[in-house]
């Protein structure tokens, strides 16, 4: 069994494991890390984009809402990424050198 407290809000979750013997605690948590990730993508593209929006009747349709969320997802991701990451350090744009007066 292993137990994972949410650090923002304290609460708990539980979660039993199957695993092969003499497989290393570091490797479950590591593995069920993963699948916690997977899990809070899931229900941002459900919340934030609309995953579970769908009516469709084929799956054809199903596939390309399916599709487009995920490649909504893919760009807000890597522009939250790009949005979170260090600025490079300012620098004088447009500076002009003083140029020597000439006798």
């Amino acid at each position: 069994m292993l137990i994972r407290r949410n650090i923002a809000d304290g609460d708990l979750a539980y979660f039993s494991t199957w695993s092969t013997i003499g497989t290393s605690i570091e490797t479950l948590v590591k593995v069920e890390g993963h699948r916690w990730a997977i899990e809070n993508s899931c229900e941002t593209a459900k919340n934030e984009l609309g995953l579970d929006h769908n009516e469709t009747r084929s799956w054809h349709g199903w596939h390309r809402h399916v599709s487009l969320v995920m490649l909504a997802f893919a760009m807000m991701a890597a522009i939250r990424h790009h949005a979170n990451s260090a600025r490079p350090p300012k620098t004088m744009r447009g500076a002009k050198k003083a140029r020597p007066r000439r006798p």
